[in-house]
């Protein structure tokens, strides 16, 4: 029975505008060190699952740029959505896929846009997570959480059903939205809270029998596209399919609902770095605790993100708690600590038909 990975690859990243734009979008793009965040998605599941039973579900018209970025994946393992439909049809348009690759085989379905450390702390998890879905299981990870995240899902462990090395399996009790921070303080100090992941890992035949009985106007819809895997009517049937779908979260249709959810709590490092903020955790600080990436020159700056791409020089003198971010065509300067305000930008210039620094 093999493990397969299903890479999820079709956001936007509007938080890391300006160097996250729509053709490349925060996977894309090089944000922690030397490779993009998808191809080091890619590699950080190497040797535990190879390439070849590797998949990516992006959009159309990000598909070209991954494909370029990931030469080692079979083109076709790069799977097109003609629009967005949320992540509920996106894991059920892959486990129809790898279900026709291997009836019998165990997805891993993972974001692609996640820092994680180390590796090999990571695959000894994923092992563990794949192992509990064979046994039949529905598996999500959950991370201990360092500090009380209002911008994470929680999960609410219940009895240990395993602890392998260190790798401790609970039972899932229920799922909580980004909480208040009063209620983060509490689920930190009260021990038995994970942060929610997003990473799941399941038999496809289980997750479709799931989706089956609680979502079956999904399954139902995109059984065609399941049967067209593999001739040339596939990308036809999927935009087909896809089009008149509504969206729906894999959360709402599937976690929320479904009784054998196990959580596995590795003994990784893991962050989505969800926006400029972030790398303060990520890039190496110097004496005045700025971080610097690119060709940056500065005097008397403290505590400060300043970041130079497309070969353009930053330089600045005495800033302290800023963030500056310049690209070939567009300079974002922001207070510490605003970074999830970027999308406002974002939305700005949309609305402004800017659509040339999108």
């Amino acid at each position: 029975m093999n493990t397969y990975a299903v890479i999820m690859a079709g956001g936007s990243g509007t938080r890391f505008w300006p160097v996250s734009r729509s053709a490349t979008p925060k996977q894309l793009v090089r944000i922690v060190g030397d490779a993009t965040m998808i191809q080091a998605t890619v590699a950080r599941l190497q040797p535990l699952i190879p390439a070849e039973r590797v998949l990516i579900i992006t959009t159309a018209a990000l598909a070209a740029e991954t494909r370029r970025q990931l030469p080692m994946l079979k083109p076709e393992h790069v799977i097109a959505e003609p629009v967005g439909r949320d992540t509920a049809a996106c894991v059920a348009l892959a486990a129809l896929v790898v279900t026709r690759m291997d009836p019998q085989a165990v997805m891993i379905m993972l974001p692609a846009d996640q820092v994680i450390t180390p590796a090999d702390a990571f695959q000894a998890a994923l092992a563990v997570g794949a192992e509990q879905a064979r046994q039949g299981g529905i598996v999500t990870f959950g991370i201990q959480p360092r500090f009380a995240a209002t911008g994470y899902g929680y999960i609410k462990l219940a009895r240990k059903l395993a602890d392998q090395n260190g790798i401790s399996v609970n039972q899932a009790e229920r799922f909580v939205e980004k909480p208040d921070a009063a209620t983060a303080t509490s689920y930190v100090a009260e021990g038995s809270y994970r942060w929610n992941a997003g990473i799941f890992a399941w038999r496809c035949d289980v997750v479709l029998g799931e989706l089956e009985r609680h979502c079956q106007w999904l399954t139902d819809a995109l059984a065609p596209v399941g049967a067209a895997w593999g001739t040339p009517r596939f990308a036809q049937v999927l935009d087909d399919v896809y089009q008149p779908l509504q969206k729906v979260s894999i959360d709402y249709a599937l976690m929320e609902k479904a009784k054998d959810i196990r959580v596995v709590t590795g003994a990784f490092t893991w962050d989505d770095v969800g926006s400029w903020d972030s790398l303060y955790d990520h890039l190496p600080l110097d004496q005045a605790g700025n971080a610097l990436r690119g060709t940056v020159v500065a005097e008397g700056c403290r505590h400060s993100l300043l970041v130079a791409e497309s070969g353009q020089t930053v330089t600045a003198v005495g800033l302290e708690g800023i963030t500056v971010v310049a690209t070939r065509d567009a300079v974002l300067v922001m207070p510490k600590g605003q970074g999830q305000e970027v999308k406002k930008i974002v939305d700005r210039l949309k609305a402004e038909g800017r659509g040339n620094l999108l």
